[in-house]
This record gives structure tokens, sequence and C-alpha cells, in this order.
């Protein structure tokens, strides 16, 4: 079993990739990770890097999980060939879904009561 290995991006890894950019990623890095865990922007940026690191296609037994999510994350960061502008947009659209499934009235009591919805 791998220790830092979890299903999913964990936001606990957004402060460590501050650096890995440029002045445009950092200050969205900062700006993400000085947010509570169920803000729709730190949900945003977990599900833009859940789409960037394919994170639905990772097991216990792979590679990416024996490097643990942490390292993982700083690799697809760093590895993307974008420019920070690209992947600010990439952060706004998943934002939007976020905030659209928020709105769709879908959203399970234990979620609503973890972003701050009445249910």
């Amino acid at each position: 079993m791998y220790p830092d290995s979890e299903i999913l991006f964990p936001p606990r890894c957004i402060p460590q990739l501050r650096d890995l950019r440029g002045p445009e990623w950092a200050e969205l890095v900062d700006r993400v990770a000085a947010l509570p865990d169920g803000h729709e922007d730190v949900l945003g940026f977990s599900l833009m890097m859940i789409k960037m690191a394919s994170c639905l296609t990772c097991d216990l037994d792979s590679y990416r999980a024996s490097l643990g999510c942490c390292t993982c994350a700083r690799r697809t960061a760093s590895g993307f060939k974008g420019s920070d502008k690209e992947i600010i947009r990439l952060f706004e659209q998943a934002r939007e879904e976020v905030r659209d499934y928020l709105a769709s009235g879908d959203v399970p009591k234990p979620i609503a009561a973890l972003v701050g919805q009445s249910a």
C-alpha cells in the first residue's frame, strides 16, 4: 500500500504545485490553496487536476500510485505543454462544471453539507 496515494487528487497537494510554472499559475495556486476544501474553486481545481492527471485510470498497482498523488500532480502540472493562460482556462472550465453541478439540485446531502449548501 502506498500511504500518499488516494482515489482522486487531494486538495492537500495544491500548495506543492505553486512553483512549478509561471507567475499566473502561482497566483492561482496561492488563491485556491487559501480556500476551504469545499469551496467551488478548490473543487474546480481538483477536477482540473483529476482530468489532467487521468486520476480515474489510476489504480494502486500502477506506477503513478507508487509515486503518490502529490508527486503525480507535480509531474502533471510541470509537464503540461500549454501556457499558464491555457491551464487557467482549463481551471475555469472545470470550475464552471462544478458550479453547474452544484446548481443542478442533484447534490447528495453529505456533499451539499461539505460545500455549504442548505439541504
